[in-house]
């Protein structure tokens, strides 16, 4: 397999706060990925690195070969990132909101037309798009998110707790909608501190905690590994 990001001895410090305290990772093409772990240990900190937010204060980061460090702009064109608290302009119809944000990516008419179009069919949110963004429940603001993220069919998408807050039925809908663009080649780097949604979502996952990676695998092999009927048993014993 293709090795689209990897991840070597990553640290991050906050004044004396060590975030990151050099953690390693790949993420394979067209794989689903997850950094999981309570809130503080980590997750969104090493999703705002490996999206070029932050600046590392140790380690590599290289995504399709690129160095975070000398050719950030190299890595954005590949990337997209949502982040957990990311909105959209409530004053705004959904299908206004695709143009807008397809315009920063696209340098024709046509090619924009095309990711709007990509992302109606992504959002399947029919004649609301039609209506402003701030009528929208949130399950409906997160699909037009996650469209937005995945119209410009990057080579990574990164989601912060993609379905935070979100019931089930709208859990289970942009969990499909993950899989289904993975299955089409797009690597996939999350995170999330459920555990047990993580476990049927993800091919791949790192426990993390305190800024370490305690362990990784997939989640039939953590969970024989610990002897435990899901990654939170699985969690609780790595943590000891």
């Amino acid at each position: 397999m293709t090795t689209v990001l990897k991840v070597e001895g990553l640290k991050k410090s906050y004044g004396t706060k060590e975030a990151l305290r050099g953690i390693d990772f790949e993420v394979q093409a067209g794989e689903i990925f997850a950094l999981i772990g309570p809130n503080g240990a980590g997750k969104t900190t090493t999703l705002r690195i490996v999206s070029t937010l932050l600046s590392p204060s140790g380690g590599k980061v290289t995504l399709l070969g690129y160095d975070l460090k000398k050719e950030p702009e190299r890595i954005r064109e590949n990337i997209s990132y949502l982040p957990e608290e990311a909105g959209a302009y409530r004053n705004l119809k959904g299908t206004d909101y695709l143009k807008f944000m397809a315009n920063f990516y696209a340098d024709t008419q046509e090619k924009t037309e095309e990711m709007v179009k990509r992302a109606r069919d992504i959002a399947e949110l029919g004649g609301a798009l039609g209506d402003k963004v701030g009528t929208y429940s949130k399950g409906m603001v997160r699909k037009l998110l996650l469209a937005r993220a995945l119209m410009t069919k990057p080579k990574m998408a990164i989601l912060d707790e993609p379905t935070s807050g979100l019931d089930v039925i709208n859990s289970l809908e942009i969990r499909e909608i993950i899989k289904k663009f993975a299955k089409e080649g797009i690597s996939v780097l999350l995170s999330s501190h459920n555990m047990l949604e993580i476990e049927f979502l993800s091919d791949r996952v790192a426990l993390i905690d305190k800024g370490v990676i305690l362990d990784a695998g997939t989640s039939g092999g953590l969970k024989d590994k610990y002897q435990a009927p899901n990654l939170e048993v699985v969690f609780r014993s790595a943590v000891r």
